[in-house]
């Protein structure tokens, strides 16, 4: 069995480029040009009921994991998208729905789902456009794609990070089976007013696990990084496993300058949010720091398994 990352390899390597496609697979979101104006954002995440989340009163349920209102996995469908946008520093603009829905029950559902949608688009100025629905006798299941624009210092892309970088994050880590992953909200404000104080030089949003996403972001920058275990910020009661690989924080994880970093850090001039440092890039590989002794990384954090 391999997980998802591998399949999204073989089709890095099928899909043939354009002159139009500035970044392709292997990001947060892809970038197209349509001629003179600014380059457009795009995104698409898929939410299947009993594998990203579980409704109330209904028949499928996964131990140990949360249940939640069709209003609040209306929120989570568009906020995982909002936070793709906000790891570009980007813009939301628009977005296109589509949905699955159970025949028996559908057409309630549908509209507490586009309730909780547009709630969390109107928050970030996202317009809905359209979108399609089906209906069959399988579970719920929801597709959002969004389109935004660069914002005014420009797209960070995961590639870019270099040896001696800081990485910074948003936020605690971890917990996120508790029900912080269909209540969180997008970092796009906090993108953006990062990218004005300081130049982010990769960034990535944390969805499924910091080791593993911090394992993606390395590999399109071609470096290695270290994680520095006591500066992990957790959620209260959440263990260091959890917090490296979780998943579904859905903060931000960006490496600057180390002088950004520490700048960042003594004036915490971001409302609403407290930074920290949590790691070095190295040339090669990953490594946790555990009383200041390196020991290998163990990647971990969720992917879909493909048999």
């Amino acid at each position: 069995m391999q997980g998802e990352n591998a399949y999204i390899d073989w089709l890095r390597q099928r899909i043939p480029s354009s002159p139009r496609v500035l970044i392709g697979p292997g990001d947060d979101t892809a970038a197209v040009t349509w001629g003179a104006g600014p380059a457009c954002l795009i995104t698409t995440d898929m939410l299947l009921e009993g594998t990203c989340f579980t409704l109330e009163d209904s028949p499928i349920q996964v131990a140990g994991v949360e249940s939640a209102s069709p209003l609040r996995v209306g929120h989570k469908a568009m906020a995982v998208n909002l936070s793709d946008i906000a790891a570009m520093a980007g813009i939301p603009v628009a977005a296109v729905v589509s949905v699955g829905l159970p025949r028996r029950g559908g057409r309630h559902l549908g509209e507490e789902l586009f309730w909780g949608m547009k709630e969390r688009a109107d928050e970030f100025g996202v317009a809905i456009v359209g979108g399609d629905t089906n209906s069959w006798d399988g579970p719920l299941v929801i597709s959002i794609s969004l389109f935004g624009e660069p914002g005014p210092a420009g797209i960070v892309r995961r590639s870019g990070a270099e040896v001696g970088d800081w990485l910074i994050v948003t936020g605690p880590l971890g917990g996120s089976i508790r029900g912080k992953h269909l209540d969180f909200i997008p970092r796009v404000r906090e993108a953006l007013a990062l990218s004005s104080l300081v130049r982010l030089k990769a960034m990535i949003d944390i969805s499924d696990g910091l080791s593993l996403d911090l394992s993606r972001l390395c590999k399109e920058s071609a470096c290695g990084a270290v994680l520095w275990s006591d500066r992990i910020p957790k959620m209260p009661g959440v263990t260091l496993q959890q917090a490296l690989g979780d998943g579904e924080d859905f903060e931000l994880l960006a490496a600057v300058h180390p002088t950004d970093a520490k700048r960042l850090l003594h004036e915490q001039p971001i409302e609403g949010i407290q930074i920290h440092a949590i790691g070095e890039v190295v040339s090669v590989g990953l490594w946790l720091d555990v009383d200041n002794c390196r020991k290998p990384l163990d990647v971990s954090g969720f992917q879909h398994i493909l048999q």
